[in-house]
């Protein structure tokens, strides 16, 4: 009984982190918005900053990623998903809708990212995994598949959450390696990598 009690209050303080986490780099992308050359855009290139398709990819992705982490976290609480279904399936509607506009922006990103074709591989291969857990999520449920639609919205925001990963250990790997362009091409794979492996460990046994 008391394992168990201890389980359940682990299992709360991990979903709070979650949550706090996702909140905070969620919110991340409004410094891009108030701040002129903020974060990487101090690192890009004048050509690729004066390119409209770019400007209109990188803030496509950067807000409609946020808002991905603002609401689907929230798609994980149970209080709130069996008190107010509706809710549920209607912010559910928004998370695709805006997890399928920040993959496919992410998509084209990546062959722009710094480091090369190592971390434009590794960002693209993200960009394709959030999309097609977040389309198999959408259709499983159109189809009453109940359980995998649950299995593949758990890949499809532990792909979202590589942008709080990513923002954990690129400072890290940084200090490390005392060289930026080393360190992203490795945050480009280590920030979703150990995240899919998570997901498969949290699906593995998931009953309706």
């Amino acid at each position: 009984m008391a394992s168990s009690s201890t389980s359940g209050i682990l299992n709360k303080i991990i979903q709070a982190v979650l949550a706090f986490l996702a909140t905070i780099i969620g919110l991340y992308p409004l410094f891009y918005i108030i701040e002129d050359n903020f974060g990487m855009l101090g690192n890009k290139a004048s050509p690729l900053l004066a390119s409209v398709t770019w400007n209109v990819a990188f803030y496509a992705h950067i807000m409609t990623g946020g808002l991905g982490l603002l609401t689907g976290w929230v798609q994980f609480n149970k209080r709130i998903r069996v008190a107010t279904p509706v809710f549920h399936r209607n912010l559910g509607k928004l998370y695709i809708a805006l997890a399928i506009c920040s993959s496919f922006s992410a998509a084209y990103l990546a062959f722009h990212a710094e480091g090369g074709w190592i971390a434009a591989t590794g960002f693209f291969t993200l960009a394709l995994i959030w999309f097609t857990s977040t389309w198999q999520g959408y259709v499983s449920i159109l189809e009453s598949r109940f359980v995998d639609h649950q299995k593949w919205m758990v890949f499809s925001f532990a792909a979202c959450f590589a942008a709080v990963t990513l923002r954990i250990l690129l400072p890290i790997l940084v200090l490390i390696f005392n060289d930026f362009i080393q360190a992203y091409m490795l945050v480009a794979w280590l920030c979703w990598v150990p995240n899919m492996l998570v997901a498969v460990v949290l699906t593995k046994n998931m009953k309706e």
